[in-house]
């Protein structure tokens, strides 16, 4: 093998791993120590990504979503997540005052997130997420998939972290 070739030991692509949340759902809240603690495993070696699926249910879940975009827009996507999830019934009670004053908490540009809810910048993407997340069969949140497989947290969250680490090992080799 010539220094040019690639290393067989590392995959050339790196596994990716879909989470379908909903920024006002608790369940999405307790999952997200389980995405900690991947994080910490895998490092960049895992490639961890927010796919918006707001619920019917809770009223200020879209408005969170396209807020949570344009937090990644600002370079500040999970911190914003996961301080909106810690809030979820808050923002239940508060709605889009609250995803300012968490953008505002954050150090972002909180005027900026309020213009991008009033223009809808985001919803393409939040609509292409929810669709593409019932085109595969996402009725619930969390729900995560990887390797083709789908995995329902909404249900209970046990064993499925142990279930995409068995997967990615095997992925990573």
């Amino acid at each position: 093998m010539s220094e040019t070739d690639t290393d067989r030991t590392t995959p050339a692509v790196r596994p990716v791993l879909d989470v379908w949340c909903e920024l006002q759902c608790t369940d999405c809240r307790k999952a997200l120590d389980d995405l900690r603690t991947l994080r910490a495993r895998y490092g960049d070696r895992l490639e961890i990504r927010l796919r918006h699926f707001p619920l019917e249910k809770h009223k200020h879940a879209y408005a969170a979503a396209q807020a949570a975009e344009e937090a990644a827009e600002q370079g500040q996507a999970w911190p914003y997540v996961e301080a909106v999830l810690a809030r979820a019934e808050e923002l239940g009670e508060r709605g889009e005052q609250l995803l300012v004053a968490v953008a505002r908490e954050l150090g972002l540009d909180a005027e900026e997130v309020d213009t991008a809810l009033i223009d809808g910048r985001h919803l393409l993407i939040v609509d292409a997420d929810q669709a593409e997340g019932k085109a595969i069969g996402v009725t619930g949140t969390p729900t995560y998939v990887i390797d083709g497989q789908r995995l329902d947290g909404g249900q209970s969250q046990e064993g499925l972290r142990e279930r995409i680490e068995e997967i990615v090992d095997g992925l990573l080799g």
